[in-house]
């Protein structure tokens, strides 16, 4: 991709809601070159009350269709994305939208998206993804056979197979056990959840702290880390035991939590966010002070490794490559952070946007920016084994006329 600082249109491939080039499956053909989805329409009904909430003093537009973003990336993104043969899924609740990043054939980054009111947790694979939402817990399958692609471009296509209404409980980062079963952070009731067939949520664990489960956000519990398929570590930003206690305790009262042990392992850290463990550590985001950085299980303290200019929440770890997405700190409610005197030392301002930084040095490999009406994403995922993918809208013709099947038939009995 040609400009250090920004690439050109012509290198940037951007999909979104209107993909309305067909739904005939294709195999792939490596010189194929990409053609441009059509124009944007809605995928899911815009909500004035969940913009406003979630970013009470940005006031974007009412309308969720009516947001204007500026994408922008490092000009090597796109090679580097398709000689790793991965892709990146990012959610941003402020804008309700999903966006999937990939390579196309034609070595442009592609970009393609979709509204969800208050996107919010993301995990999933080339398979399989799941995403929180406002008031629901989606799951996404992709429907593409190997060597199949759809609209001549896409190499997987994740389609909602399932929508399950859990209510407003803030739901933060998800995990997927081995054995299939999703769970989440349940951050309105301070737990662990995972869903019930009848109710909205079965808590399945809660810090030592928490006396009740109350719809009262005391600690803000946000993350989550899974070890070996099972649920292993959290973060908070306090260990308040009271209604919306955790704003008290911004600056150092974060603490990240064994839940099998209920044990505090790292604590005195600012508005903690993401812990993932890839090789052989426990990685986090320490997102008061705009870090990067691991655990010491001995002295229980956070090391960093990187600063990372902007609030930094959503973090994904590819090899020895984390994908980290950075927010522009909020104003009123986020103020007062080590992260404002540490932008103002270096001289920069806050980015939204996502970055790819090596755990060996902490140097940043590529980036994506955004700019215009977003200013905060929440999570990201690295989809190994993806090349270019899209998702599937509720208002697009793909949701009517796409079906595919599974044909297993009996065998027939022989004739006698």
């Amino acid at each position: 991709m040609a400009g250090n600082d920004k690439a050109p249109d012509a290198n940037i491939h951007a999909g979104n809601e209107g993909n309305e080039g067909g739904t005939g499956l294709e195999p792939v053909d490596a010189g194929e070159s990409a053609a441009a989805p059509a124009a944007d329409a809605s995928a899911a009904a815009a909500s004035a009350a969940a913009a406003a909430s979630a970013t009470p003093a940005a006031k974007p537009p009412l309308n969720l269709l009516d947001l204007k973003v500026e994408k922008s990336c490092s000009r090597g993104l796109a090679g580097w994305l398709a000689s790793h043969g991965v892709s990146l899924a990012i959610s941003s609740y402020q804008s309700g939208r999903v966006y999937l990043v990939g390579s196309d054939t034609s070595g442009r980054v592609s970009f393609f998206e979709r509204i969800f009111e208050r996107a919010m947790g993301l995990v999933g694979n080339a398979q399989r993804i799941y995403l929180g939402s406002l008031y629901q817990l989606w799951r996404f399958e992709n429907v593409l056979r190997a060597n199949e692609v759809i609209h001549g471009q896409f190499d997987k296509c994740y389609v909602p197979r399932n929508a399950q209404t859990i209510g407003d409980l803030d739901i933060h980062e998800l995990g997927i056990r081995r054995d299939g079963r999703v769970v989440f952070i349940n951050t309105k009731y301070s737990c662990v959840a995972e869903l019930s067939l009848t109710h909205s949520f079965k808590a399945i664990w809660k810090p030592r702290f928490i006396s009740k489960l109350a719809p009262e956000d005391r600690c803000h519990l946000n993350g989550l880390a899974m070890v070996d398929g099972a649920p292993k570590y959290v973060t908070a930003v306090s260990r308040s035991d009271a209604v919306d206690g955790w704003r008290d305790r911004r600056g150092d009262g974060g603490v990240v939590i064994d839940i099998d042990s209920n044990e505090i392992v790292c604590e005195g850290l600012s508005m903690p966010h993401s812990p993932r463990w890839a090789n052989g550590k426990l990685w986090l985001l320490n997102s008061g002070t705009g870090h990067l950085g691991w655990v010491d299980f001995k002295t229980k303290t956070f090391v960093p490794l990187v600063f990372l200019p902007g609030f930094p929440r959503g973090l994904s770890i590819f090899g020895n490559t984390a994908a980290v997405g950075l927010s522009k700190p909020r104003n009123q409610r986020f103020e007062g952070l080590q992260l404002d005197a540490e932008l103002a030392r270096r001289d920069v301002d806050p980015w939204c946007g996502v970055q790819l930084v090596s755990l060996a040095g902490g140097d940043v490999e590529q980036w994506i920016r955004f700019d215009g009406d977003i200013t905060e994403l929440f999570d990201i995922c690295f989809l190994p084994n993806v090349r270019n993918p899209m998702m599937v809208g509720l208002r697009t013709p793909e949701i009517r006329d796409l079906i595919t099947f599974e044909a297993e038939f009996p065998a027939a009995p022989s004739a006698s």
